[in-house]
């Protein structure tokens, strides 16, 4: 749990970075490019982020459950009731959550997200489902019971980024060819080239669970011993969609609007002009659209509000 609150009272914020392939930085890159400055900036001031651990080999069993459980560990460390902004791989895991315990997410913040995956298209989304489950299999023998980070980067087609497209990526005005953008540059591909293992449990049940059958969107998922309705949930959402993301189509995310209980007048949405990673690190998706995030995250609670006026 990585603290980088500047006071010790309020509703703190925690960031639910993806434990997917690369580490939590994600939300913290560099200067300019960080959603962790970007948020406290705009008033947040009690923030946290989970930082989770590449796999061991003891840790090669672990699943979801386990994850799940450590998430309310954390909470429950910060007082027992947050407002949780899940990223990437990290929002199907904070949205699981927040459905489990209801009453210790304030309001709930879901950044390029996969919930329903039968909602469109990603590239993503389809290799998984064009792939047989013993491929997959097969990555978690070759890494004796866990995936080995390093072994399967090339899958992502990251590797081959030129200059110019890490530029895009960041939204810097710093020109290529500049030492500025080079050491920014430089930073990026440092964070890029180190992953993280994940235990093989978790990554067949991630697998087969939300990318095969789509438990979570057709309410067939259990968590932690309980069968997770969505339609039950209440909570405020916030919904930040990447328009040109190559890894989570927008309505894999925007489902989430009809699958939850929450009323209307208490969710928000926003498309940002940039693919996947842009929706954390590029500079003006953080000085454009997260400030207005963190803004509503201030308001009251809307389930404390009064109902709305037909």
């Amino acid at each position: 749990l990585r603290d980088f609150s500047t006071v010790k009272d309020g509703v703190p914020t925690l960031l639910c970075a993806p434990f997917a392939l690369h580490g939590a930085a994600v939300a913290d890159l560099a200067p300019g490019h960080s959603l962790v400055v970007a948020l406290r900036d705009a008033g947040l001031r009690r923030l946290f982020v989970t930082d989770w651990r590449s796999a061991t080999m003891e840790m090669r069993f672990l699943g979801i459950d386990d994850y799940l459980a450590d998430l309310n560990v954390l909470v429950d460390q910060l007082g027992g009731s947050v407002d949780l902004v899940g990223l990437c791989q990290g929002g199907w895991l904070a949205l699981l959550y927040a459905a489990r315990f209801p009453a210790k997410v304030r309001k709930l913040v879901l950044a390029g997200a996969p919930i329903d995956i039968a909602a469109g298209q990603s590239a993503l989304s389809a290799l998984a489902d064009a792939s047989p489950l013993a491929l997959f299999h097969e990555l978690v023998t070759l890494g004796d019971g866990r995936v080995l980070g390093h072994k399967v980067l090339k899958f992502w087609g990251s590797e081959t980024l030129d200059s110019r497209e890490i530029h895009q990526l960041l939204q810097t005005p710093e020109p290529v060819g500049s030492p500025a953008f080079a050491a920014l540059e430089a930073i990026f591909r440092d964070w890029h080239a180190w992953t993280v293992d994940l235990p093989g449990t978790y990554y067949l049940e991630v697998i087969e669970k939300l990318y095969k059958r789509n438990e979570i969107a057709t309410g067939q998922f259990i968590a932690l011993g309980e069968p997770i309705d969505l339609a039950t949930m209440r909570a405020p959402i916030f919904l930040l969609a990447a328009r040109d993301d190559e890894l989570v189509a927008p309505a894999q995310l925007f489902a989430t609007e009809r699958l939850v209980g929450t009323p209307a007048r208490a969710i928000r949405k926003a498309t940002a002009p940039c693919g996947h990673a842009g929706v954390f690190m590029g500079r003006a998706i953080l000085r454009d659209y997260w400030p207005r995030i963190a803004r509503w995250m201030i308001e009251p609670d809307s389930r404390s509000l009064a109902p709305a006026a037909a």
